[in-house]
């Protein structure tokens, strides 16, 4: 749910029934890449054919809910067919749902069915969907397929699926903390949603703890208005869409915005609740759907006359977006990279404004190892939007250090839900002036401790890249990073320096 070029979704730890289905999934991918299908193609008609058979699941007990698939252009409309027919069906199909109204309509815009051959459809269709259920399956079994595909996609290709993802424990801890409420003026906004992993996780936290309690306006506002998104990647858009349907969003207009650049303009309505992990990268730039679904990008940086200050970093601009987007009061989780925390000029900038405009009241310092980009170093920045006055509104910045001598891995090690349980408890949610630090000068290991507001402006460029614990790595005095890590960093920079360069270049041609 980012990450981070396009972000395409969420990943967590997989079960082994998640992994063997990953694998089958895999096998069907070489079958059809020997008949001329890309993986991303192969991916993306796995998507169309898993909404079909698990909104036909939807339907009987014991959800039993009326079928969001008309009928006739529904799974077992699939399931009767054998082939040619199947592929005649199939093609007609697509192309049926493609016209339909509202969320199921974008599901399946322009959606082409490029499984040429109908013997494989149908192998598809029955030896690997239709023999399970998949709205059984505790994990969001589809997101895992979707991930694992991407994820052996990008391990046998060099370019691989040029994306990062946000762990769903992660995204879970952050959503205990926010706590979305059930209120009818109650919104939550993602940005850069990429399959809506935000999102799905606000919508079911509400209903996990508040369905008993809500009335019929309440639950229609979950249903039709309560998220939104926005996402520049049309198929990635295209699986926010799905996921939000298959868990009872249903609203018209769609509440994503597919092929939509956030930032290219001030938002035109406000959210209480923003949660997001936008793209990685230092660069900015205008980027532009094309009527082929490409993203295309030109070197021209985004002015706008809500923004601080004008900068070519990607991060800080959307730093200053997500503030743009809250009503007063709302409230933000962003994740955001190192280098927002200590960059000097725009940075320093972006980071004195949204200390005096809004109150930054907890940061979070992420490990490495969560991300598919090795080396990345992130963070989590909670704040709340204020009304105009001329004190800052920051009085104590509260920071939680999961970082330092903390070792995750995708594969081996991956990030529980359950590493994250102290910091969701010494959040305080709900009753953050009931927080005391874990960091004394007698438990100086404690990873929870504040800087306050004359602290933090007396730091060098306001650098919030505050730590405190010490690094057992280097004991010997002579040990380096990780050499993944290390050659990551080397590589973003030198890639960073290469696109300025390319820029200069355009920029002297006659």
């Amino acid at each position: 749910m980012g990450p981070n070029g396009a972000k395409w979704g969420i990943t967590g730890h997989m079960s082994n029934a998640s992994q063997q289905i990953v694998a089958k999934a895999w096998n069907f991918a070489h079958v059809l890449r020997d008949e001329g299908l890309s993986y991303l193609a192969y991916t993306e008609q796995i998507t169309f054919l898993l909404f079909l058979k698990m909104a036909d699941e939807q339907t009987r007990p014991p959800h039993s809910r009326p079928s969001v698939v008309p009928e006739g252009y529904d799974w077992p409309s699939l399931l009767a067919k054998d082939g040619d027919d199947l592929g005649a069906h199939y093609r007609h199909v697509l192309e049926h749902l493609s016209t339909r109204p509202g969320m199921l309509g974008a599901v399946f815009k322009k959606a082409r069915p490029d499984i040429q051959n109908p013997a494989t459809l149908r192998r598809l269709i029955v030896d690997l969907i239709d023999k399970e259920n998949w709205s059984a399956m505790q994990a969001d079994v589809k997101g895992d397929v979707y991930e694992g595909l991407l994820s052996k996609g990008a391990e046998e290709s060099p370019k691989g699926a040029g994306q990062y993802f946000t762990p769903r424990d992660l995204i879970r801890a952050i959503v205990d903390v926010v706590q979305p409420r059930p209120d009818t003026e109650e919104t939550v906004c993602d940005p850069a949603c990429g399959t809506g992993g935000f999102l799905l996780a606000a919508h079911e936290y509400v209903l996990k703890h508040h369905a008993r309690d809500m009335d019929r306006d309440r639950l229609r506002h979950l249903k039709r208005g309560f998220a939104h998104g926005v996402e520049l990647v049309p198929n990635t858009a295209r699986l926010c869409v799905m996921n939000l349907l298959l868990h009872g969003i249903d609203a018209d207009p769609c509440p994503v915005a597919a092929g939509v650049d956030a930032l290219a303009a001030p938002p035109s309505q406000k959210h209480s609740l923003v949660l997001t992990n936008p793209p990685f990268g230092r660069k900015s730039s205008i980027a532009i759907v094309t009527g082929d679904g490409e993203v295309e990008k030109e070197d021209v940086a985004y002015e706008r006359p809500d923004f601080w200050t004008t900068t070519k970093n990607k991060q800080l601009n959307f730093l200053q977006h997500v503030k743009s987007l809250l009503k007063p009061h709302g409230r933000c989780a962003v994740v955001v990279p190192d280098n927002v925390l200590f960059e000097g000029g725009a940075g320093e900038t972006v980071r004195r404004k949204l200390l005096e405009t809004c109150d930054v009241h907890t940061l979070l310092r992420l490990p490495t190892g969560l991300f598919y980009a090795q080396g990345v170093k992130a963070n989590v920045l909670f704040f709340d939007a204020k009304p105009a006055r001329e004190e800052p509104w920051t009085t104590r910045l509260w920071v939680y250090d999961l970082r330092t001598n903390r070792h995750f891995t995708l594969k081996t090690n991956p990030l529980r839900r359950a590493d994250l349980d102290e910091f969701v408890e010494v959040y305080k949610a709900g009753r953050r002036h009931e927080r005391a630090a874990t960091y004394t000068d007698a438990g100086p290991q404690g990873r929870w401790r504040s800087f306050g507001y004359d602290e933090l402006v007396k730091q060098d460029k306001l650098n919030l890249d505050l730590f405190w614990l010490k690094d057992e790595t280097l004991d010997d005095g002579d040990a380096l990073p990780d050499p993944d890590d290390l050659a990551a960093e080397i590589a973003e920079d030198m890639q960073t320096a290469l696109d300025l360069f390319g820029t200069i270049a355009k920029g002297l041609r006659p």
